[in-house]
């Protein structure tokens, strides 16, 4: 962090808290929980996990996808204060899980399933915010199951929403969304620090105001405002739940412990996952640290008085669009939730929910574009129909349940792949000085992709890297699409990359940053000592070092020869 990255992730994470805030609040409505635990889950997904995680970009904190589970918790265990004591057991669970390593599980998610996720999250933004768009806010603001709690469902909500439309928070909708499209198109985009939603925000604050005064035909009621319930500063205490931890051997309160576990953390590994796939740094989210950070904030959480964390899509989809570099800006989020509830109540009162709706709608339809369906098609049946059957699934049922149809989906068609093309991979490292060469096998599917990453992103910074593909007859898509995220890693860790032998079908090109050369002292020593390359099998499968089947000169020779087969293929 300095001032560099601090004149970008201000602004991200005031943006964030915008969002963020009638999200705590909605959810915690929604889940039947006291409305500040939904804050305090917000304060400590901020600054605690925010601190912990070793995410860049993720945003935790109350989700809407465990909305219907908490609620149903605490009509079966009888208070809200005995739920308190399953979210702390399910902190610890969560501990326990990452410090056993269990998020490995986030790398054996299929790339196509991701980008359903991503894709089915933009629309369900679109659909879910035009509601509020226009007015109609009977939905809490973050619902992403399509079987409302209010007993209506996704398109029913809609239809019924323009059966109330309220002007002046139509108004206000079209206006942020046509400065939000056109803003990089105007001098306001040169000024850092006033990002375009936040000017959104201002914006709607104003007309409303404007409208009160001018047009009272166009006022906006308080039901369509933001809505921070009035905080006594001189005893903040009285806000605060405390677990009953003479509950601790209900059985009861040990079940839903273990659902909010792995439901939380299933749905954080995806969201990390995903997140990860937006970040234009291709920065990779330490898995079993996210665990870690997410239950020593569902800890704090149990014995705070705050509803169950996860990793947010929607909130570090906001925080990525608006230009983040650190985790700065989740963590100053956390800290602006903190002041809102006791400084800032009476004026973040004033803000439209339909401002809050175009930011998100406009955030929807970059996780939703055309071009991503478009680019998902072309990549043939295999890859597009579990993405589409991932987006169809999770709109019409909620989040987890839609990602798992759609994990089957994929599974189908990796059984299928694997029974027309037999499994068999080895993945070699092979080190001349300080050349160090990954030579994929002759069929790379799916299954090989976490061995691949795991291997790749493990390779110090300045290094020099020779991927060879020119014995590989089927690569997978996911390890395409690693090896193009590769590239990526590699520039920001001045890693030199040679990537050859891939195949024109793959629609990847060859890349030569260098050309390997051996010193008369390196070549010696070859010479001297047969060479050694490193096995990296698959998991399930033994990991060893043995002796390269030809000597060191021609493993020498055959790198040599690879480049200046290359270099000759090259124009010019």
């Amino acid at each position: 962090m300095n001032a560099t990255t601090l004149k970008h992730d201000v602004p991200a994470g005031i943006v964030v808290f915008l969002v963020a805030l009638p999200l705590c609040l909605g959810i915690a409505l929604a889940s039947g929980a006291p409305m500040f635990a939904g804050i305090i889950s917000g304060i400590i997904g901020g600054i605690v996990v925010g601190m912990i995680s070793g995410s860049h970009t993720s945003v935790s904190g109350p989700a809407a996808g465990l909305a219907a589970v908490v609620l149903a918790s605490i009509t079966k265990l009888g208070a809200f204060d005995i739920l308190l004591v399953s979210v702390l057991i399910a902190g610890v669970l969560q501990l326990v899980m990452g410090v056993l390593r269990a998020g490995f599980i986030a790398n054996y998610i299929p790339s196509n399933v991701i980008k359903g996720l991503l894709a089915a999250i933009g629309i369900l933004l679109i659909l879910k915010q035009i509601p509020h768009a226009i007015g109609y806010d009977s939905n809490i603001v973050e619902d992403t199951s399509f079987t409302q709690a209010n007993g209506e469902n996704t398109f029913s909500a809609i239809l019924n929403a323009f059966n109330a439309i309220t002007p002046g928070a139509l108004v206000i909708t079209l206006l942020s969304m046509l400065i939000l499209i056109y803003w990089d198109r105007t001098p306001m985009k040169k000024i850092k620090l006033l990002p375009a939603p936040l000017f959104v925000v201002v914006l709607g604050v104003l007309l409303n105001l404007a409208f009160n005064s001018f047009f009272p035909a166009l006022q906006i009621q308080p039901s369509h405002l933001v809505d921070i319930p009035a905080v006594d500063t001189g005893n903040l205490g009285a806000y605060l739940h405390f677990p009953d931890l003479t509950h601790l051997a209900n059985p009861d309160v040990w079940t839903v412990a273990v659902t909010i576990a792995i439901v939380a953390s299933l749905e954080t590994l995806l969201n990390v996952e995903a997140v990860d796939k937006l970040d234009p740094h291709k920065r990779e989210t330490p898995p079993n640290r996210e665990l870690v950070a997410q239950g020593i904030g569902n800890i704090c959480a149990g014995f705070l008085g705050g509803l169950p964390l996860t990793s947010v899509i929607v909130r570090s989809s906001v925080n990525i669009q608006n230009d983040n570099r650190t985790k700065a800006s989740a963590v100053l989020h956390g800290v602006l939730l903190l002041l809102s509830v006791v400084l800032l109540a009476s004026t973040l009162n004033l803000i439209p929910l339909s401002a809050l709706a175009a930011i998100l709608i406009v955030t929807g339809y970059k996780l939703a574009k055309v071009s991503l369906f478009r680019d998902m098609y072309n990549k043939g049946w295999s890859q597009f129909l579990p993405f589409a059957i991932t987006v169809l699934a999770i709109v019409f049922t909620d989040l987890l349940s839609g990602v798992l149809i759609g994990l089957a989906a994929s599974l189908f068609f990796l059984m299928r792949s694997n029974f027309r093309t037999p499994f068999s991979m080895e993945q070699y490292r092979l080190h001349i000085g300080d050349v160090i060469k990954m030579e994929l096998p002759n069929q790379v599917s799916f299954l090989n992709k976490a061995t691949i990453k795991t291997a790749l992103w493990d390779i110090p910074a300045n290094s020099k890297v020779l991927i060879d593909a020119s014995n590989a007859d089927y690569i997978d898509e996911d390890v395409l699409e690693t090896l193009q995220d590769y590239r990526v890693a590699a520039a920001e860790r001045n890693v030199r990359l040679n990537v050859i032998g891939l195949r024109e079908k793959y629609q990847h090109h060859d890349s030569m940053e260098f050309v390997p050369a051996l010193d008369k002292h390196t070549r010696d020593n070859l010479q001297r000592r047969p060479l050694h390359h490193e096995v990296l099998s698959p998991p399930g499968r033994s990991h060893g070092r043995r002796p390269a089947p030809d000597g060191g000169d021609r493993q020498l020779h055959r790198l040599a020869h690879l480049a200046g087969d290359h270099l000759r293929r090259r124009p010019g």
